[in-house]
């Protein structure tokens, strides 16, 4: 008889999958196992993939996306296992995972269903792995975020049973439908999953049947999986906020009296949600705007003052409220028209614009509406103070708090874990890779006998073992797992180490050719740069590089270049400050600009910039190879801004008068 059936559940993550099956296949060893993957109408080409990488997996193919329920459903009907494992597709599981379970079970009799550890991609607890049922305190507690408040409160924390130690087994209400093994007897006993639940509430349901048929269900410490969490719900267009508390409230009415208040409660998660949701997407339109409605009704207040402070009598006691609200509204409504307002950026050119209309709109409504109406001398104070208040405010926010500057990661310190080829293979294609910068670090072995040594042209600089103090000292951004050079089983020490450090976790296939991570996939290949969107081609970013060159390089150029230009005769040696002032006069002629490539730079004919006095390839810390120097450019290229410009102008002059360059 097979002892394993491992059913997987597949939507458009076959990069995941791929890995997934992998640490399946190494955490089977030693018994009799099926794997049986159901993919739900993916998009991705992951059936077909699945099936010429592993010949040995049944894959069922639907054409339309049945849910999660159905879709184990169909897998449960044809296995033949002794126990019955779901599992997310964008998990990995421990060598010992699977033995650990099952030793478990055989020693746990009233055990119907299990789950373990599951583990974040920070080496953190997913709080889901052991859940309460949603009774009426218990949903009460979370929706409020009672739960939240008080995690170890064994009256407020009972949905997630944040108050138990997470490093002992105890029997528990439900846990994760990302990892759940169901013995046999039980399934059949229970049936398979409630096919009214589309997504979320299934393994909820299940493990409420399972635990009313008479048997037990437990969360178990001894071993553990990661869990990616939610990469499926990523690639589709369904709304999972509604269908989790659609789901819980299915639940209640299936299972639970009174729940009529429960399901008052739900909608009303609902609703918050939303809200909260709808406020942490559009926080800086939200802010900006506020500030901008605040700050415009001081404005007025100021400039009716000043002007009263000469002549002005003033506005009828009844009208004073409106005479400021009413301007600042018709400033906002032009602002938002003008696409002031926007998810990620401040733009100062768009509120220059914006207040240019307001003025003119402003004060041409001082004709027709005689009850509101200022004199034109206050609607012009009014709005030299905006011009001045709007636009400082957002050079403020972005030049000390970087704020509402839209621009991707630069340089990506990293790390490789594994010294043999496949290590080698991932680095090199990184520091290929056209579509980010790495910066390769070193190599982490998995024993300290290697450290010190080299491996071609990369450095083994620790072992796992010390691994969080590496990330701390080099400042690591990204460590890459070599998933075939290095056990699932160390990984996860790894991860454990790395827990609660602010660095991204990936871990490459087996083909060398992608990295799997919590945010996204990342493709190795480079991929065609004609695909790619550049600020430095757009015709706005170019004018306004250029009148800031102008608005620099002319006063440089009367104030300083002629004493640089005397100094500089006289010695025999130019500084590299000097160097950089003697080339103004190409930038006041356009044939330099002052932040730019180091040399006219065109990659499959796409325009990169002029040559710069300065950019990337000074100011980084690094001395930057031929294609890390390539790389640099294409990102300026496509980050082109003024404040960016700002930013590298800035770290040239520190790296000149700090540092002695």
């Amino acid at each position: 008889m097979t002892d394993i059936s491992v059913i997987i559940v597949n939507y458009n993550v076959k990069e995941f999958l791929h890995n997934s099956i992998k640490s399946i296949i190494k955490s089977s060893i030693g018994f009799n196992t099926e794997i049986i993957v159901v993919d739900n109408a993916s998009s991705d080409g992951s059936a077909e993939y699945i099936l010429k990488s592993f010949p040995d997996v049944k894959v069922i193919a639907n054409k339309e996306n049945l849910g999660f329920g159905k879709a184990n459903n169909q897998a449960l009907e044809i296995a033949k296992g002794k126990f019955l494992v779901i599992i997310n597709p964008d998990t990995i599981v421990k060598e010992d995972t699977f033995r650990k379970v099952i030793e478990f079970f055989n020693n746990t009799p009233d055990a119907g269903m299990a789950g373990c550890k599951v583990l974040n991609p920070d080496g953190s607890l997913q709080l889901a792995c052991r859940r309460s049922y949603p009774g009426p305190w218990v949903s009460f507690t979370k929706v409020t975020g009672l739960s939240n408040l008080f995690p170890k409160s064994r009256l407020f924390a009972q949905y997630n049973l944040t108050y138990l130690d997470e490093n002992q087994t105890y029997e528990v209400d439900a846990i994760s439908g990302s990892f759940m093994v169901l013995k046999r007897e039980a399934y059949e006993k229970t049936g398979g999953f409630d096919p009214q639940f589309f997504m979320y509430g299934e393994d909820l349901d299940l493990c409420f049947r399972v635990k009313k048929n008479g048997y037990k269900v437990y969360y178990l410490h001894t071993t553990e999986i990661i869990h990616y969490k939610g990469e499926s719900t990523k690639r589709s267009p369904i709304d999972e906020t509604r269908h989790f508390y659609k789901a819980m409230s299915v639940f209640v009415n299936k299972h639970m009296s009174a729940s009529l208040f429960i399901n008052i409660i739900l909608r009303t998660a609902i609703f918050l949600r939303r809200i909260i949701a709808f406020i942490n997407i559009y926080r800086l339109v939200i802010f900006s705007a506020a500030a901008d409605f605040i700050l415009f009704n001081l404005f007025v207040y100021a400039a009716e003052h000043i002007y009263l402070s000469e002549k002005w009598t003033g506005f009828p006691d009844e009208y004073i409220p409106w005479t400021y609200i009413i301007p600042a509204a018709v400033q906002s409504i032009i602002s938002f028209t003008s696409g002031v307002y926007q998810k990620k950026t401040l733009s100062v050119m768009k509120i220059i614009v914006a207040l240019f209309i307001g003025l003119f709109t402003v004060s041409a409504s001082t004709f027709f509406f005689k009850q509101f109406a200022y004199s034109r001398a206050v609607v012009l104070i009014m709005y030299s103070l905006a011009f001045a208040g709007l636009v400082l405010w957002r050079v403020f926010f972005k030049l000390f708090f970087k704020v509402g500057i839209a621009t991707e990661s630069k340089q990506n310190r990293t790390i490789v874990v594994g010294t043999g080829n496949s290590a080698i293979k991932i680095a090199e294609k990184l520091k290929k890779n056209i579509s980010s910068i790495h910066k390769i670090i070193g190599l982490i072995s998995s024993s300290m006998t290697e450290v010190g040594t080299k491996k071609d042209d990369y450095e083994v600089i620790g072992s796992i073992e010390n691994i969080h103090k590496i990330v701390e000292q080099n400042k690591i951004d990204r460590i890459i797992f070599t998933s075939d050079e290095i056990t699932f089983d160390k990984m996860f020490r790894a991860v454990s180490l790395c827990q609660g450090l602010n660095v991204e976790i990936k871990v490459s296939g087996s083909e060398k050719d992608y990295l799997v991570g919590k945010s996204s996939v990342t493709m190795l290949d480079n991929i065609p740069l004609l695909n790619l969107q550049y600020n430095i081609l757009s015709p706005g970013h170019r004018i306004t590089k250029r009148i800031v060159d102008l608005m620099i390089s002319v006063p440089v150029l009367l104030f300083i270049f002629p004493f640089i230009y005397l100094i500089s005769k006289q010695s025999s040696k130019q500084s590299s400050f000097s160097k950089f002032i003697s080339g103004f006069p190409k930038v006041l002629s356009g044939k330099n600009s002052l932040v730019g490539p180091a040399a006219e730079n065109k990659i499959k004919g796409i325009y990169l910039g002029k040559p710069g006095l300065t950019g990337f390839w000074f100011t980084e810390q690094f001395e930057p190879s031929a294609e890390e120097e390539e790389k640099l450019n294409i990102y300026y290229a496509r980050n082109q801004n003024i404040w960016l410009d700002l930013e590298i102008l800035g770290g040239t002059l520190s790296k000149f008068f700090f540092k002695g360059e």
